[in-house]
């Protein structure tokens, strides 16, 4: 058991790493364009990851698929969004990079962009090995299913920057598990199966 938290250690340190290195190298511009448009442009993105903008209470206004790996450019139309707070997300595999802006009378202006890395959710046998990277100290809260019943809940506050956990699962109690963390306004889950 050891051997397999260190081997799980080590893959999570080079995982987050690279993840960094990536954040660093992503470059992200957003530009006002005329008549309340505007064009988001992704130097690094790869087929399959999402885009979307949501208002401030999360409604989904544009959600959409990148079609092909490399650079993503995309001009928006948000004439007929109503004053407001709104984000705009690209949620990649191990990260969300979020850009707000906001609509007042007209005019469009940008807000801060930050990241947020999700938690990577993994089983291995009947261990579960949850690792989350966070540089705010934030609440996160743990729940564990077996057969759709609440078996585990945890909550963390002021987490530390790397957020390690490791349950042991009963080898006996073979079925479906579901592990659901919410953190960051998020939740994430991961459903799998032990036999």
């Amino acid at each position: 058991m050891k051997t397999s938290i260190k081997k799980y250690l080590i893959i999570a340190t080079l995982m987050f790493g690279t993840l960094i290195g990536h954040a660093n190298e992503n470059d992200t511009r957003f530009s006002l364009l005329k008549e309340r448009k505007i064009k988001v442009e992704f130097k690094t993105v790869k087929k399959g990851e999402l885009i979307s903008i949501k208002n401030e209470k999360g409604a989904i206004i544009y959600s959409g698929e990148i079609k092909k790996s490399g650079s993503f450019a995309r001009i928006f139309d948000l004439s007929s969004l109503k004053e407001g707070n709104y984000t705009t997300e690209l949620e990649k595999d191990f990260e969300i990079i979020i850009k707000s802006f906001s609509v007042l009378k007209g005019d469009i202006t940008f807000g801060k962009e930050k990241t947020i890395f999700k938690p990577v959710i993994r089983n291995e046998k009947d261990l579960i090995l949850i690792s989350k990277l966070s540089f705010e100290k934030k609440t996160v809260k743990i729940n564990l299913y077996y057969n759709n019943d609440l078996i585990f809940s945890e909550t963390i506050t002021n987490s530390d920057t790397l957020l390690k956990r490791v349950y042991k699962l009963s080898k006996k109690e073979k079925g479906n598990y579901s592990v659901v963390m919410h953190c960051d306004d998020k939740n994430y889950t991961k459903n799998f199966n032990i036999f």
